[in-house]
């Protein structure tokens, strides 16, 4: 563990530690000749540093703004340091502790910015191979603006441990951590390969429908760790909630993105679409993208068929109608929300409007 305050290579200055992979640490670190705060990444001990190097080379093929920069690539007294663009922040993970599950149309906005982040990765020939909700960063609040697919520059470090998993013909046999974390949104034919068996794009297209699965229901479509393995094999998976479809206003978006998670989930890689496929599927998807706001609701009215909301930019009027999931806001229980403000008279109209689990600054 490098401790805070130490100087690496003269230029970064260690501030915390803010996470560890399955074949990393990962540090914020002040740039003391940008100025600016990055991730440092270094491998744990026992991996192998000459695969680190080729996965920093790889990472800096993509350049997209949906996909965390690589900066950097350095070695010092024999230890690889590997510079990302850092992002202030949570997971997506981390966000389902905020959310039960994303509405539609912000679920669309993310589904959007993550096929294209894909795409670019599959363009410069990269696999990600480990894509999941806490390899996803997103901004601070409930915008979930800044999207950042991370991690991309271990595919290689992940394909190695896979590699060696795969050499007793079954994946999911491994005890390693990072298979164990990654089963729930890993594809069918790299849960059961063999190490002759070719890896493609489309091991990525359905981890991208899993991870949509669980922001769009809260739930795991085939359940976690050797259970999802089991599922997986037996084609048992968990079935789209009703309160997707519920409403009126929200089913025509929900079903249109639970058909293209179907397709992401086709057991036969072929079927699957590509990145780029679901880009263009994502923008013939019509879905609000203005800036979210958290509020607090103050007061129901027309016996509890509507409310009002007070928000950093005063009171905002909502109505039930508007209201996604199966929870109804209320003025003790269920009070946070996230929502949308739009012009209206007497005062701005919420829409779309989500129980949130906790408290979120505007």
């Amino acid at each position: 563990m490098i401790s805070p305050r130490t100087i690496i290579d003269n230029r970064y200055n260690i501030i915390e530690h803010v996470g560890r992979g399955g074949m990393q640490d990962v540090y914020r670190a002040r740039d003391m000749v940008l100025d600016i705060d990055v991730a440092l990444k270094t491998p744990q001990p026992g991996q192998q540093t000459k695969r680190f190097k080729l996965s920093a080379e790889i990472a800096a093929r993509i350049n997209h703004h949906d996909v965390a920069k690589t900066l950097d690539y350095f070695q010092v007294n024999g230890v690889d340091y590997l510079i990302e663009e850092f992002i202030e922040g949570e997971n997506l993970e981390q966000k389902l502790s905020t959310f039960n599950f994303l509405d539609p149309h912000l679920a669309s906005r993310v589904l959007h910015h993550l096929a294209k982040g894909i795409a670019a990765s599959h363009r410069a020939g990269v696999i990600h191979r480990d894509l999941k909700p806490s390899n996803v960063m997103v901004s601070n609040g409930v915008d979930l603006h800044h999207l950042k697919i991370t991690d991309f520059g271990i595919a290689t470090l992940t394909e190695g441990v896979f590699d060696e998993a795969a050499q007793g013909g079954d994946i999911t046999k491994s005890n390693s951590g990072t298979i164990k974390g990654a089963l729930p949104f890993m594809a069918p034919e790299m849960m059961f390969r063999k190490k002759t068996d070719k890896i493609t794009s489309a091991v990525d297209i359905w981890s991208l429908g899993a991870m949509m699965f669980r922001l769009l229901t809260g739930e795991y479509p085939f359940g976690v760790f050797l259970d999802a393995a089991v599922n997986v094999k037996t084609k048992n998976r968990a079935p789209w909630p009703l309160f997707m479809t519920a409403n009126r206003q929200f089913a025509p978006l929900a079903r249109e993105l639970q058909a293209i998670v179907e397709k992401c989930l086709s057991y036969d890689a072929a079927d699957r679409p590509s990145a780029q496929d679901i880009s263009r599927d994502c923008q013939e998807l019509c879905y609000l993208s203005v800036e979210r706001h958290a509020g607090t609701v103050q007061n129901l009215i027309q016996n509890s068929y509507s409310g009002f909301v007070q928000s950093a930019h005063g009171p905002v009027f909502f109505s039930m109608e508007s209201v996604y999931g199966i929870q109804r806001p209320n003025t003790t229980t269920h009070n946070q929300i996230c929502f949308s403000s739009f012009p209206g008279s007497p005062h701005p109209r919420a829409h779309p409007v989500i129980v949130m689990q906790m408290a979120e600054e505007d």
